[in-house]
């Protein structure tokens, strides 16, 4: 089973304490509505991403005996950590916008 807080350190806004949801988003709605339309686009093309840097990791696995790509695994992690605070930015979980607003962690 996955750690659930294995991501910790690259969203220090958890701060691995139990987060309550905030009651009140603090930034016009109509904005964070148009911020989620376009974060919602770019988690698509993420999704894509994902999928053929697996397929990139797969072909690399039959070529080299079983040894996977570091930097292809890597770009993988970081598109990830990427994806799941989009997801919590447009579910209302943070305020804190993806890159490209803030630092790619």
């Amino acid at each position: 089973m996955a750690d659930p807080h294995e991501f910790d350190h690259v969203m220090p806004d958890l701060g691995g304490e139990t987060k309550k949801t905030p009651e009140e988003i603090s930034e016009n709605i109509g904005g964070r509505i148009l911020f989620s339309i376009i974060i919602w686009i770019m988690m698509n093309l993420a999704s894509t991403i994902i999928g053929v840097l697996a397929i990139l990791q797969t072909i690399i696995l039959i070529v080299n005996g079983k040894k996977p790509n570091e930097r292809v695994a890597n770009a993988g992690t970081d598109v990830g950590i990427w994806y799941a605070k989009a997801t919590r930015y447009i579910t209302g979980d943070s305020e804190v916008k993806p890159w490209p607003w803030t630092e790619l962690d």
